[in-house]
């Protein structure tokens, strides 16, 4: 059992330092190198510009949210517009009534409470888009693990256009 024990201490610690010396130390990555977000396939299906701010879409009972930052420096970007929209119990993607659109709060936060989403070719998901003119256009399609989930968050990190 110490043998075993030995020769493991020893390949953990080879392959440890072969990684140091082939690739540097690896450190956490800083906030000044943060990607920009890309648009995710199928994404932009159903969109349709303009969706009117709301409070809520439909009777509500699910509630999506995310965060807004700047590519770069990860800043929190205040006042983003996020449009959402989803096949739910109330209605499909398709349906102008299941479309919506709210802003980031000072924290680059947003919350939106919409009725409970439901599959839809399978898959239990969402849409969101940020497509202002200050940052590049961004199209998401997040799914839920469960379709029984009240809650589904999505993220973005914006590039200036």
């Amino acid at each position: 059992m110490s043998r075993f024990y030995n020769r493991r201490q020893f390949l953990m610690a080879s392959g440890a330092a072969l990684t140091t010396t082939a690739y540097g130390i690896s450190l956490p990555a800083h906030a000044e190198d943060l990607a920009p977000t890309p648009s995710m396939r199928g994404g932009a299906n159903n969109y349709l510009p303009d969706a009117p701010i709301v409070d809520r879409i439909g009777g509500g009972g699910f509630w999506m949210t995310g965060t807004v930052r700047r590519a770069g420096d990860g800043a929190p970007l205040a006042g983003q517009r996020i449009q959402i929209w989803a096949h739910t119990t109330e209605g499909h993607e398709r349906d102008q009534r299941s479309h919506g659109a709210t802003l980031t709060d000072q924290d680059g936060v947003f919350n939106l409470e919409m009725p409970q989403i439901v599959p839809a070719f399978g898959q239990a998901h969402a849409h969101l888009a940020y497509d202002s003119e200050e940052f590049e256009t961004v199209f998401l399609r997040p799914v839920m693990k469960n379709s029984a989930e009240k809650t589904l968050s999505a993220h973005f990190v914006l590039q200036l256009a």
